[in-house]
């Protein structure tokens, strides 16, 4: 009897826990499905590498507090009659520099050693910011 004993509790726990195992696990039975989150936004700073050191290293001496008529890096209002412009323009200006009414800009940011390709991507960097 002691062996039908055991043999009985051991069937019984045996089908308790399959039954457990059904419908996942307890902390989310009869719980609705989470909802799946969508996957954050890359940085600017992700999305454009090249643009984010090159404005780190060289742009931001004057992009960060406007010196010499610069617009400020982030501020639309300073950026807007600019980016209104176009990129090509843009691109001459900082590759070539300029002089206009509201300030100097130097070719290449004042750095003769930033490759072209680096220039045009901090461009595209602070108007990415601005708009």
């Amino acid at each position: 009897m002691k062996n039908g004993s055991m043999l009985i509790l051991a069937m019984a726990l045996s089908l308790g826990l399959a039954a457990c195992g059904k419908g996942g696990d307890n902390a989310t039975a009869g719980a609705a499905p989470a909802a799946s989150q969508p996957a954050p936004a890359a940085s600017l700073e992700d999305q454009n590498p090249v643009g984010a050191k090159t404005f780190k290293t060289v742009c931001s001496m004057c992009h960060q507090s406007g010196a010499a008529g610069a617009p400020v890096f982030g501020n639309k209002q300073d950026w807007a009659p600019r980016i209104a412009e176009g990129k090509d323009t843009l691109y001459k200006h900082a590759l070539e520099g300029f002089t206009g009414s509201k300030g100097t800009m130097p070719a290449h940011g004042g750095n003769p050693s930033l490759k072209d390709e680096e220039v045009k991507a901090a461009v595209d960097y602070m108007v990415a910011k601005a708009s």
